[in-house]
């Protein structure tokens, strides 16, 4: 069991909110996620999950999907594999896959931390997105929040050489907690300069959440840092 897996198996960075799962969504899980789904037994081996060789992107918390679905349907040429604890929202990705018939996405629906530290091989992702994760804005449980060092160390371990990481919070005593964990990581770089957030690169798409914090005044910040290649 690595740091990482021990100091999540007593502080959970997320609760299960699931809410109500529609019809839809239970058919989704029951037929579909044996489709677009990955096991979380063993290391992944994304040429034959995909059956190519092709930059890979991780999308942690992907919500109710719709950005990943976007993402996938414009770079078609990249693949893509989410995670997402919430049921509900998986079966909506797994709908929207349907409908827009994608395959070049893979879904993984448990707790992310544990699922990257067995599942993903070394360096074999180009990207990991961490888009609008739980800010858990009360001082007494900021020590809830995913974004800590031993996190980011294992992230860091995962991307290959000059791999991005890609983070946005619309919280922003978490985003300069964000910047701090980052900055201090060895192995990444900071693309836009020490200390500086990213404008939002175009390949993030705008969530309806994001467009109503907007229309309220609500900033948003991205982080955008790369893996340092080896000297």
């Amino acid at each position: 069991m690595t740091d990482t897996d021990a100091h999540h198996r007593t502080i959970r960075s997320f609760v299960r909110r699931e809410g109500r799962i529609t019809r839809s969504q239970q058919r989704a899980l029951e037929e579909l996620l044996p489709v677009f789904g990955l096991s979380s037994e063993g290391h992944i081996d994304p040429v034959a999950v995909f059956g190519r060789s092709a930059p890979l992107t991780l999308e942690i918390g992907f919500g109710n999907g719709d950005s990943l679905a976007t993402m996938a349907e414009q770079d078609t040429a990249s693949d893509f594999i989410g995670i997402e604890v919430h049921r509900p929202g998986v079966g909506h990705l797994l709908l929207e896959l349907e409908r827009r018939e994608t395959g070049n996405v893979r879904v993984m629906c448990d707790d992310a931390v544990p699922l990257i530290g067995r599942c993903l091989p070394d360096h074999s992702l180009d990207r990991v997105l961490l888009f609008f994760p739980d800010p858990w804005h009360k001082k007494k449980h900021n020590k809830r929040r995913l974004i800590q060092s031993p996190f980011v160390a294992l992230l860091v371990s995962r991307l290959k050489p000059g791999g991005t990481l890609h983070l946005a919070t619309d919280w922003e005593d978490y985003a300069r907690q964000m910047m701090d964990v980052l900055s201090a990581e060895p192995g990444l770089a900071n693309e836009f300069g020490e200390g500086a957030f990213a404008p939002r690169p175009d390949h993030r798409p705008l969530t309806k959440f994001e467009l109503r914090g907007e229309r309220l005044g609500h900033g948003v910040w991205d982080l955008v840092f790369r893996q340092r290649s080896p000297a």
